[in-house]
């Protein structure tokens, strides 16, 4: 897609997007919809209220980025419902979204997170 994943983490907006806004429309989503700062390194998904478009606002060094994608045919697939105004993805479940893969996650499996630091 780009030059990398973003250091930061992926979030994906739960709420339908206007696709009409640009950089500094979505920086306003950002921080104050999602309560962000949009140059913290992360990439904020948004997705279209009808699922034809999705666009991925990101900070590089020197700039914004947006990069966006519009289905000739066939639909993204819907957030799921959470409750809260953004959902964290990862680089794998972007690409699925993308692809025309349903994202839900039922469950996570447990994965290794490496050693732990014991505090005291």
């Amino acid at each position: 897609m780009l030059g990398g994943w973003p250091r930061g983490g992926i979030w994906l907006s739960t709420d339908p997007t206007d696709m009409r806004r640009g950089f500094d429309g979505l920086c306003a989503l950002v921080s104050g919809h999602l309560g962000c700062n949009p140059a913290d390194g992360r990439w904020y998904v948004f997705v279209n209220r009808r699922r034809t478009i999705v666009k991925v606002l990101g900070f590089e060094r020197g700039g914004f980025f947006i990069w966006s994608k519009r289905l000739e045919e066939g639909l993204f697939a819907s957030p799921p419902a959470s409750g809260h105004a953004a959902l964290a993805l990862s680089s794998t479940e972007l690409t699925a979204l993308i692809d025309g893969i349903d994202i839900t996650v039922r469950r996570r499996r447990k994965r290794y997170g490496g050693p732990r630091v014991a505090s005291g």
